[in-house]
């Protein structure tokens, strides 16, 4: 397909993301089925200009002064492909498959209009009601903060060290460009390419299949790390999912002791059995009912949190612009009741680990201090302490709130953003 085709599938996949609110990936998948004249490279130009359309979906509009799929489609190759407006026009000149030229209201306003002087939250490609809460966050950074989750993330992936070695699946990855990540010390990382280029399936490598490496944000693998499992340690991984936590935590145990995967959603938890028998533990049981952990104590309970998903927008925009204030309320308290249940699951001198993928301040600081009011049987360990622990002098440096909680994010540390906080059950 030529340029003019792909910009179509991208215009038509936009507007079924908008019209039926689907997710990005169930749009393009759909798409590409009933098109299937078109090729993978296509498929993965297409989905390029829909994910970089939804991060800068207000910048694109206001600049284009025009919010339909079109402009934000046209906005993308503008403003991040380096297509000039006459240039792409003699590209799709004489191409039947193109999409019909933009009106000359919105060519006026790209360019005429200057984003530095529209609205913050216009500027952070943000929805406004989220702004205080980011300011509250990164104070005078917040913008910068902001503009970071809407760039195209890596691909990262972590080493099985049960089976490989860093090196060993860097030789084996080495067609991809995989280098090491900044803080993770088993982590690797491909770069995300611009424009049409695509990141390479590596799950169809030999390599993943015998299990050597697992795909998974580096910030996901440092928050893991922060749990602190040792081999011999009763370890809960009590909101599981898929099992990536789980699996890093198993590794960093060297299959010694018992991770205990727990996850209410049955669905949700479904793939970590392959995952577990690719990867090679033997240390790790499932549940999908809590009444199995009844008894137990745990030296380590690592609390998922559900969460808003704020700082996985680089990864899933679509859910930037459905997010509401009642599902911030809804979020807030799934977390309060799941954290009150998982600490009962604490041994003395055991540590509780609080984890979302949230840079809201309502889901992590104050569901914190929620949790501890009124209590008195756990307090919040350092953190700083613990990253220089864990980490030592890494190369980059992650934000820490009184010391006591840590905010991974793609401006400070080039991860999903994750936040952190590790309470000690006193003895």
């Amino acid at each position: 397909m030529r340029i003019g085709g792909r910009l179509q599938g991208a215009i038509e996949v936009l507007a079924e993301v908008e019209e039926r609110k689907r997710p990005i990936a169930n749009a393009l998948k759909d798409w590409g089925t009933a098109h299937r004249f078109a090729g993978s490279g296509d498929r993965a130009a297409i989905g390029n200009i829909v994910y970089d359309a939804l991060r800068l979906k207000l910048s694109h509009a206001f600049l284009m002064d025009d919010d339909s799929p079109a402009a934000l489609a046209h906005a993308v190759l503008y403003r991040q492909w380096g297509f000039t407006p006459e240039g792409l026009s003699e590209k799709l000149e004489g191409d039947k498959f193109a999409p019909e030229p933009l009106s000359e209201t919105a060519m006026a306003a790209f360019a005429s209009r200057d984003l530095s002087q529209a609205p913050d939250h216009v500027r952070a490609d943000v929805p406004e009601w989220i702004v205080p809460s980011f300011k509250e966050n990164f104070g005078d950074a917040w913008l910068q903060e902001a503009e970071a989750l809407n760039l195209r993330p890596s691909l990262d992936l972590r080493v099985n060290t049960l089976k490989a070695g860093e090196e060993k699946v860097k030789k084996a990855l080495a067609r991809a460009g995989a280098e090491p990540t900044a803080i993770a010390p088993h982590g690797l990382r491909i770069a995300p390419g611009s424009g049409a280029d695509r990141l390479p399936n590596v799950t169809a490598e030999l390599a993943f299949q015998k299990g050597w490496f697992e795909v998974q944000d580096e910030g996901s693998q440092i928050v893991a790390r922060l749990a602190d499992a040792h081999a011999g340690h009763q370890v809960l991984d009590f909101c599981a999912g898929g099992g990536g936590k789980t699996l890093a935590l198993a590794a960093d145990m060297d299959n010694a002791g018992q991770v205990h995967a727990y996850d209410a959603d049955r669905t949700r938890l479904a793939p970590i059995i392959e995952r577990l028998r690719r990867a090679g533990t033997r240390n790790v049981q499932v549940h999908d009912d809590a009444a199995a952990l009844e008894g137990h104590a745990f030296d380590r309970v690592l609390v998922d949190a559900p969460c808003t998903g704020t700082g996985t927008w680089r990864r899933r925009p679509d859910i930037k612009w459905r997010l509401s204030e009642k599902n911030l309320e809804e979020r807030t308290a799934q977390q309060a009741g799941v954290l009150a249940a998982a600490s009962r699951f604490v041994k003395p001198d055991g540590l509780l680990v609080y984890v979302t993928c949230s840079l809201l301040p309502a889901e992590n600081q104050a569901q914190i201090a929620a949790f501890l009011k009124g209590r008195d049987d756990f307090t919040v360990l350092d953190m700083a302490e613990i990253w220089q622990a864990r980490f030592g002098d890494a190369a980059l440096r992650p934000h820490f709130t009184d010391g006591r909680f840590v905010t991974l994010t793609p401006a400070s540390t080039a991860t999903d953003g994750f936040f952190c906080a590790v309470l000690g059950r006193k003895g």
